[in-house]
């Protein structure tokens, strides 16, 4: 099958700068497409450096309905949540937060990274749950660099960090049939995507690439034609995301920080969160972020 055409959506996310020089790019949910795969949500963040004595604070905030995925490029952070997780995160490492029927959690720069300033930049994504798993037990896994499966051919490098993808599955329990990976090509390699799931998309991290014909710059989602063979081309050296999955089981809706198939679900969870009732995040428990007007 000719690869003309495979290309179904570009999504050109629009930087939003959330102060002190950092910024986010949203590339999911878009106008033009509200999930691929599970994946409901999709920022990725820096690279960003932060001045001395500074650093992330994202105070204690709810997720139900979804798993979030936290990779880091550059930097570390501190991730804490309401079943006493204590966990730094670095680049390479896979962390999964499966938030079902509830969870809250915090994400910091840690202290000792402060007084010299530290850099920061990767993706944070989340991952809807199916119907039958959205009230599932909340948990959080994390798995090093060394746990996730590698691929290594001439020119090319895939790490697999979640689900499965040529071959390779990755240790992290999902409750839906997805794949997510870190890949790197060499200037003028190239690696076929598979076309054994059904949606199937890539984000560009750095570099160029190459697809039918069309060249594509860092900081684009590209979404495939469902069964169509693709082969993606490095014309600079580049890195870049897959992902993708089955098709849910229907629509989801998103408020805040909130997933669901039912909307009055997510009503309830705001009531939840503003009654108190997820809980506190042991280790820091001094403050939150409170439900948005």
């Amino acid at each position: 099958m000719s690869e003309q055409g495979s290309v179904l959506l570009k999504i050109e996310p629009k930087p939003r700068d959330l102060g002190g020089g950092f910024s986010v790019r949203r590339a999911l949910p878009a106008i033009e497409k509200r999930m691929v795969g599970p994946f409901v949500f999709w920022d990725e963040f820096g690279p960003a450096h932060f001045a001395a004595g500074e650093g992330l604070d994202v105070r204690p905030h709810p997720h139900i309905g979804l798993a979030t995925v936290t990779y880091l490029f550059e930097g570390e952070i501190f991730h804490r949540d309401t079943l006493g997780s204590a966990q730094a995160i670095r680049p390479g490492d896979v962390n999964w937060m499966n938030a079902g029927r509830g969870i809250a959690h915090s994400e910091r720069t840690p202290p000792e990274l402060r007084p010299g300033g530290s850099p920061i930049a990767g993706i944070q994504s989340w991952v809807a749950l199916p119907q039958a798993h959205e009230e599932s037990e909340p948990f959080f896994v994390h798995h090093p660099e060394r746990e996730l499966p590698l691929i290594e051919n001439a020119g090319q490098s895939v790490r697999v960090i979640v689900g499965s993808l040529y071959g390779k599955s990755a240790p992290v329990k999902t409750y839906s049939e997805m794949f997510y990976a870190d890949a790197r090509l060499d200037a003028g390699a190239s690696l076929p995507l598979d076309t054994e799931h059904e949606e199937r998309g890539l984000y560009l991290v750095e570099g160029e690439i190459e697809i039918a014909g069309e060249r594509f710059e860092k900081g684009r989602l590209l979404v495939f034609r469902p069964g169509d063979a693709i082969t993606i081309k490095a014309v600079t050296p580049a890195r870049f995301m897959l992902l993708g999955g089955a098709a849910m089981d229907g629509a989801r809706h998103v408020w805040w920080n909130f997933v669901s198939s039912r909307k009055d679900r997510i009503e309830q969870a705001k009531e939840d969160w503003k009654a108190g009732r997820f809980g506190d995040v042991p280790g820091d428990d001094k403050e939150f972020i409170p439900l948005p007007d």
